[in-house]
């Protein structure tokens, strides 16, 4: 029987019908707004004024802070503004708007096809180019990669797993970057290999994905890289949430409020391996990256290369312009996605999709009363009981949340998608941890300023 995670769960269809499509490189848009918040941790600090001209590939804005990112250039031109942009919610946030001239690249990126496959020996090497190239998850969270791969004093991987399971539906861009970047997504897996010290690896795609198991055995066997393997996994969702994927290759739980680490793995997903790739072999930071735009309302399939700070309407005209009447955009897919409220946001490191539905693809049934089936804590795959969360939030009681690990729910919406009174779980869920995770952080840096007195 092929390997899964332990609990919870569920399986809605996989709707991959932008699956065959093959990667089509999108044309530079006539201006692009680069946000310096896209990833995990403190914002990025601007090193560009109004005026500046920049090249596809230079630095725009440094790292804020240890958990921080470099932010580089993805076209070439002069700097219009820094300042606060609406995203894809409507909020504001600092961004640098570029007006394209031309496509002139930062010297020292290799713009050539040529497969490099030597890998560098110094893993601190490695991680200070990851580091310099901006390197993000690109599974969703964008955790800055540099530090993934410094795991803390006493802390020691013993797997790196390569997350290509792609388990959300409609999304195909992980599957098509396996079939036609395979090559650079498996000596991607062998740099992170070197820069945790040579640990096994294991490349991860569900059984849906036939082609991209195949296609990556056969790369690995023909690049004759030791320590790599490919893994079939049943399909079943949210087998990509980092510990379901390390419960199913593994066997090991990772515990309330702990990291990867502490049970001996590492995760990254098959584009942060092809991204971790360019930086080391081809000194390219990460200013692009492949969007599916998709949805059975969607004039055509496509799965799109696009440069980092693209207006989402400029995709969607490239991919046949939206369709007449009443339509729902989600960035992500149907599960964990986010509705946009502004289409003149522009595309973040981590954007993976653009999703068309129309409303009754989305509609919801009319909220009734629970019924205490259970349906919702058999299938979250965190052991938490949604049901009694739900009670919690309408009563305000926030030290019962906590109480109840609430902070540990990934937002997977299984809850959700498996309660038959329609009750909007995830929605109340996701707002309610929000409040718990502010008063945690609250008490956190009251005690350090307690401390350091």
């Amino acid at each position: 029987m092929k390997r899964t995670f332990s609990i919870g769960g569920v399986h809605p269809h996989d709707s991959k019908i932008s699956r065959d499509c093959a990667i089509e490189t999108l044309p530079t848009p006539g201006t692009v707004y680069i946000s310096v918040a896209q990833h995990i941790g403190a914002p990025a600090v601007p090193v560009v004024a109004p005026g500046d001209k920049v090249k596809t590939g230079q630095v725009v804005a440094e790292p804020g802070g240890f958990v921080s990112a470099f932010i580089h250039s993805s076209v070439s031109g002069t700097v219009k503004s820094v300042a606060p942009r609406a995203d894809l919610a409507g909020k504001m946030s600092m961004t640098i708007e570029i007006q394209v001239e031309g496509d002139e690249w930062a010297e020292g990126i290799d713009r050539s096809e040529t497969l490099v496959t030597d890998i560098p020996d110094d893993p601190k090497a490695i991680i200070e180019k990851i580091r310099l190239g901006g390197i993000v998850g690109l599974g969703g969270a964008t955790f800055p990669t540099h530090v993934k791969l410094s795991p803390p004093p006493g802390s020691v991987c013993e797997r790196l797993i390569i997350n290509g399971c792609e388990c959300e539906p409609y999304l195909t861009s992980d599957f098509r970057v396996l079939l036609e970047k395979g090559e650079q997504v498996v000596v991607g897996a062998a740099i992170l290999r070197k820069a945790l010290g040579g640990v096994p690896c294991t490349i991860a795609i569900e059984e849906n994905k036939p082609e991209a198991i195949k296609h990556i055995g056969e790369v690995i066997a023909r690049l004759n890289f030791s320590g790599i393997e490919v893994m079939s996994l049943k399909k079943r969702y949210p087998q990509g949430g980092e510990k379901q994927l390390i419960d199913a290759v593994m066997h090991r739980q990772v515990g309330s409020g702990a990291l990867p680490i502490s049970v001996g793995a590492v995760v990254q997903n098959v584009g942060t391996a092809l991204a971790v790739y360019d930086a080391v072999q081809k000194g390219k930071p990460l200013i692009d990256n492949v969007i599916t735009v998709t949805g059975n309302s969607a004039p055509r399939q496509a799965n799109f290369l696009v440069r980092v700070g693209t207006p989402l309407s400029f995709i969607l005209e490239k991919a046949g312009g939206l369709p007449e009447g009443d339509l729902k955009v989600i960035s992500g897919g149907p599960m964990m996605g986010r509705a946009v409220a502004n289409l003149e946001s522009a595309t973040l490191k981590g954007t993976s999709s653009l999703l068309l539905l129309r409303p009754e693809e989305t509609l919801r049934g009319q909220e009734g009363s629970c019924i205490r089936c259970g349906k919702c804590t058999d299938a979250c795959p965190m052991g938490l009981e949604p049901y009694l969360l739900n009670r919690l939030v309408k009563a305000g009681d926030l030290e019962g949340l906590e109480a109840n690990a609430i902070q540990d729910c990934i937002e997977c919406g299984c809850c959700l998608y498996s309660c038959p009174a329609n009750i909007p779980l995830l929605d109340r869920i996701r707002l309610a941890k929000a409040d718990v995770l502010g008063v945690i952080r609250a008490r956190a840096a009251a005690a350090k300023a307690a401390a350091s007195k």
